[in-house]
């Protein structure tokens, strides 16, 4: 693993090398890919950027418990966005901790051959380096791959969404030490890069800065209709239920699609990155259900959980692993 970790560190600095990591993945740089999304802010953000500037197309979503996809339209023939896909041959960028413990990598370990994943680049496990994990989100990683090989804008009002995804504005205030170590990691302190607009700007100040997300806040619960949940798509519950789903429609029911969309304009209209339906699967759509469960880590769980082959997985506390099963070998 360690070889493969050093090719895309840039003069083994522990800094980023975007032109090994686009020789190895380069599908990340090539236009006109089918894409699968995350449904909340940080996978939605990404589903605009890539349809921005590289014209992919969003066929479908992903939550561990569900694949909401266009029919016609293969899983392996698409690429994963905000998560780790643990299968040979099926593309995925993703900022979750995967890997257990470094010192003991799984056989199978080359399930991951074809994921961009950040900790994994760095070479940071559960074990050893969970404080160090990754603190930002999807976005700003494709945000710094692509802005290495084009110019990317963003505009002011791209920020205050650009910091609120998966709560990176949190993560700043509350663990600054690795927050800096990622960015110069990234390479946003190069002021070429777009990364250095969002995290290296003078527009806010700490004061300026929260009241703009107070009204962010506000606007996100306007499109919820007064509630929580207005950044995201729900379309499985608790109980790993399948909702707001219209099964005779074989579609997302409309106002799950209604509330997406107004979602998504909101973020374009910051962003500048351009909502264009035609390019989103809401209808002819196939629903695949998987198994989700966790484990507590340890060593000996872990082997086991990696032994059955998961889709996917994420430790995402020091008391947890998420992972899901596909006993229907939809993949």
């Amino acid at each position: 693993m360690t070889s493969r970790i050093q090719e895309m560190l840039a003069g083994k600095n522990d800094v980023i090398d975007y032109a090994a990591v686009i020789k190895k993945y380069p599908w990340l740089a090539q236009k006109n890919q089918n894409c699968i999304l995350s449904p909340d802010s940080d996978g939605l953000l990404c589903g605009l950027f890539v349809s921005q500037y590289l014209n992919w197309k969003v066929k479908g979503f992903y939550d561990g418990k569900f694949l909401i996809l266009e029919k016609g339209i293969l899983p392996r023939d698409c690429i994963f966005l905000d998560m780790e896909i643990f299968r040979n041959g099926v593309k995925s960028v993703g900022q979750h901790m995967v890997l257990f413990n470094k010192d003991q990598i799984p056989n199978n370990w080359n399930n991951f051959d074809d994921c961009l994943s950040a900790n994994n680049i760095r070479g940071y496990d559960g074990k050893h380096n969970f404080p160090q994990k990754y603190p930002l989100a999807t976005i700003h990683l494709l945000l710094g791959v692509i802005g290495s090989v084009q110019k990317i804008g963003i505009p002011k009002d791209a920020i205050c969404p650009l910091l609120y995804t998966d709560g990176t504005f949190k993560n700043l205030f509350n663990y600054p030490d690795n927050c800096l170590s990622w960015l110069k990691f990234l390479h946003a302190d190069n002021d070429k890069s777009p990364l250095h607009k969002i995290f290296f700007n003078d527009h806010y100040s700490i004061s300026s800065l929260m009241l703009a997300l107070k009204e962010l806040f506000g606007e996100l619960r306007l499109i919820a209709g007064g509630s929580r949940g207005g950044d995201k798509i729900k379309f499985s519950n608790g109980k790993g239920q399948l909702i707001n789903f219209d099964t005779k429609k074989q579609s997302l029911k409309r106002e799950t699609v209604d509330q997406a969309e107004e979602f998504l304009k909101f973020l374009s209209g910051k962003t500048g990155w351009k909502y264009n339906p035609k390019v989103w699967s809401w209808n002819n759509l196939s629903h695949f259900k998987f198994e989700k469960g966790s484990i507590k880590p340890s060593q000996g769980r872990y082997n086991d959980l990696i032994s059955k082959n998961p889709v996917s997985l994420a430790m995402t506390s020091t008391l947890g692993i998420e992972y899901t099963l596909d006993p229907q070998n939809i993949f």
